[in-house]
């Protein structure tokens, strides 16, 4: 299968999606790295004031044991978390092991008010009941398909569809 999608024209959506799910002083969270590069531009493009945040799910994933702490893949948080309302960005939800693993590491750092998802790509296939608030794109891969975001120098986006 050969699956062709426009990350820029997607991203487009997202921005328009993220837009509605913003109330005044959200905060957006994006999951390393897809879902920061996201966030670093929706920050930018929707005129917010403040900082966005990077989290990472390694440290709660249960599969930590295989995977160990991926390169890059530290949480920053410029602002309380507690009682905030927040808006969690990733490029591509699958199975929802990673947004169980977020949203644990954002609990370690207080209780938001809210927490509303938007993903590039939803490509079905979850093993946790977890869904996103807004997905500009449903796409179907196979099970040995892969999905992922890339930003070249320019900070354009694009997909790399793999085999495993």
């Amino acid at each position: 299968m050969n699956l062709v999608l426009d990350a820029q024209a997607l991203y487009l959506e997202l921005l328009r999606g993220v837009r509605g799910l913003c109330q005044p002083g959200s905060r957006l969270v994006g999951i390393t790295s897809g879902g920061a590069w996201l966030a670093e531009r929706l920050q930018a493009d929707l005129g917010l004031e403040g900082s966005f945040g990077t989290i990472s799910s390694a440290m709660h994933r249960d599969d930590f044991a295989q995977r160990g702490l991926a390169a890059g893949g530290k949480t920053h948080l410029p602002f309380a978390i507690q009682d905030a309302h927040l808006v969690v960005l990733d490029d591509v939800l699958y199975t929802g092991r990673t947004i169980r693993a977020v949203t644990n590491e954002l609990f370690d750092y207080g209780r938001p008010a809210s927490v509303r998802l938007a993903v590039l790509v939803d490509r079905g296939g979850r093993q946790l009941p977890i869904q996103a608030d807004f997905a500009a794109a449903r796409v179907s891969l196979a099970p040995n398909q892969s999905l992922a975001l890339a930003r070249d120098a320019a900070g354009a986006f694009s997909f790399d569809v793999k085999e495993k």
